[in-house]
């Protein structure tokens, strides 16, 4: 396996970031992750336009879109597989031991690793912990996902693949790495962006392809909801079938699934959309 490391392919075996980059010590980065399906990668573009909106409200430079490209192509041309998650890190760099960076440039990382088709439907949670819709990060995309490996965690330890978050004033917001969308009264809502939830590319397209409403919700909304699916790079469209202790039996239900056939022929028919 090789990977893309200080400006070109290294064995992955060998790969070596320093101790002192700033992704590790403080978690000064950002990241994407994209699909590929047999070495072609979906939503590239848009992945690589939220990498550079990510980079500037951290206030790293902006990333070198040309080399990202170069390295995902020669990254998925190295290691063939019939599914894989493309990972674009991106980093301060090197810096000294606290919050103040260096100044010897970011680390640019590309990775791939081997993945599954997830399944149509799963289980998710509901933590007591909230979103910052007002924080200096919302919205981005940083490697600073201490948060979310201790709520994937408690989701775990009850049986499910996901956990959901509300944002402080009590707002459904987004799960630890997916939207979330409801259905009620046969209509598709998800919270805006607003609620501090990241601009997902699979939310967006699902917005647009679905005829989905951004729509402020309560977090009780989940109790109510007719139907309930998360979305996300590689989850694409996936039904929920139980939040917390109540069940959707027969999920997907039909207007989710009318939403993954949708989302399933769009994509299919355009790679980079």
């Amino acid at each position: 396996m090789k990977l893309w490391l200080d400006g070109g392919l290294q064995d992955i075996d060998a790969a070596r970031v320093s101790v002192f980059d700033h992704g590790l010590t403080v978690g000064d980065g950002i990241f994407e992750t994209v699909k590929a399906t047999d070495g072609r990668p979906f939503a590239l573009t848009r992945h690589l336009d939220r990498l550079t909106r990510s980079a500037r409200g951290l206030g790293l430079p902006d990333p070198d879109v040309d080399e990202v490209r170069r390295a995902c192509a020669a990254v998925l041309e190295a290691n063939p597989m019939p599914l894989g998650r493309l990972r674009i890190t991106y980093t301060g760099g090197h810096g000294p031991l606290g919050s103040d960076r260096g100044d010897r440039g970011p680390t640019l990382v590309v990775a791939l690793g081997e993945t599954t088709r997830r399944p149509d439907s799963t289980a998710v949670i509901t933590v007591p912990w909230t979103r910052n819709e007002r924080g200096a990060v919302a919205g981005l995309k940083t490697t600073s996902y201490a948060e979310n490996v201790v709520a994937l965690a408690r989701a775990s330890e009850q049986g499910a693949s996901e956990a959901l978050f509300a944002n402080t004033v009590g707002q459904l917001c987004e799960g630890t790495g997916s939207n979330v969308f409801v259905v009620l009264d046969g209509e598709i809502h998800t919270p805006p962006l607003a609620s501090g939830c990241l601009a997902g590319i699979t939310r967006a397209l699902t917005v647009e392809w679905a005829g989905a409403k951004e729509t402020e919700l309560p977090l009780e909304a989940l109790e109510r909801a007719d139907e309930i699916f998360l979305t996300s790079t590689l989850r694409d469209i996936q039904a929920v079938h139980r939040v917390d202790g109540r069940a959707l039996p027969g999920a997907p239900g039909p207007v989710t699934a009318k939403a993954m056939r949708i989302f399933t022929e769009r994509s299919g028919d355009d790679l980079d959309p």
